[in-house]
């Protein structure tokens, strides 16, 4: 497993009962987590005095349920700066396990000593778009959400990277990458951080188990001639690291040669020692 290890102001602190206790800098936040089987006794009195709980519904959905917590908040990785804030179901608007990723592709970016034009695709609020930038790299951003893409640039301006070479595009991914095809534009790296199912600006369906597939594909055809990385990250629990390393690797071993590694990514429980399964990434690398 790949761990994110290297927070200093987020922390997983415990978990049980499908739910864990986490901090967020100086604010304490109680979620629910679907890998929590567990019912182990709560025994960190944060569980009892929380900056904020978002209580799953049983019949779907859920709500927050405020006690102390800012409408908006910051915290640090490395050099990097996050705006956060509690929206609908349970999310922040970062996702922290995937710092080990930024800091694998990160390292690439910066001993690469050329230029490195990077696509990163369902970008969200742009965690990994500012790594990449931060580590050297010019950067597009795709995202369908409008919404998404305004937090993302705020995220940048609080980084430090307003001025970086990032393009923030508002679009659908597939779509996108169709695009740039026709268009002839390559890229020395490609992220994706596909929703199991999710819609485009105008409607478009996307179901992870149909389309991921032609899209790696698609985007096998705008990697550039000498490509320095691939990643798909996946929460989807059907799409195992297995799976993930034989979809990379039918379509990008099998032009550029490489390799592929796959694994579950996760955060580390400080109380217990424990490490909370969040989903799975496939790597390429030249």
């Amino acid at each position: 497993m790949w761990i994110a290890d290297g927070w200093k102001e987020y922390e997983v602190i415990d978990s049980s009962q499908g739910e864990k206790l986490e901090r967020w800098g100086d604010y304490l936040l109680v979620r629910p987590d679907p890998q929590v089987i567990w019912n182990t006794k709560k025994k960190h009195a944060g569980w009892k005095k929380p900056n904020a709980h978002y209580h799953r519904s049983k019949k779907g959905g859920g709500e927050w349920e405020f006690f102390d917590l800012p409408k908006q908040w910051q915290i640090h990785y490395k050099e990097l700066t996050f705006n956060l804030q509690p929206f609908s179901f349970k999310h922040t608007g970062l996702f922290p396990e995937q710092a080990v990723n930024w800091d694998w592709f990160g390292e690439k970016i910066r001993k690469a000593n050329r230029p490195v034009k990077v696509l990163n695709l369902f970008a969200y609020t742009g965690g990994a778009t500012l790594a990449a930038a931060k580590a050297g790299a010019s950067v597009t951003h795709i995202e369908a959400s409008k919404g998404m893409v305004t937090w993302a640039r705020e995220n940048a301006v609080s980084s430090g990277l307003e001025d970086a070479p990032i393009r923030w595009i508002v679009d659908d991914c597939v779509k996108f990458v169709e695009r740039e095809i026709r268009r002839g534009n390559k890229y020395d790296g490609i992220i994706m951080d596909p929703p199991s199912y999710g819609r485009g600006p105008k409607g478009e369906i996307w179901k992870i188990e149909e389309s991921i597939y032609p899209f790696v594909q698609s985007c096998a055809k705008i990697l550039s001639d000498d490509p320095l990385f691939f990643l798909i990250n996946s929460y989807t629990t059907g799409l195992q690291p297995a799976v993930l390393s034989y979809l990379i690797g039918t379509e990008i071993v099998s032009r550029f040669g490489g390799k592929v590694e796959s694994e579950e990514i996760g955060l580390p429980v400080s109380s217990n020692g424990l490490v909370l399964p969040c989903g799975a990434s496939g790597r390429w690398s030249k």
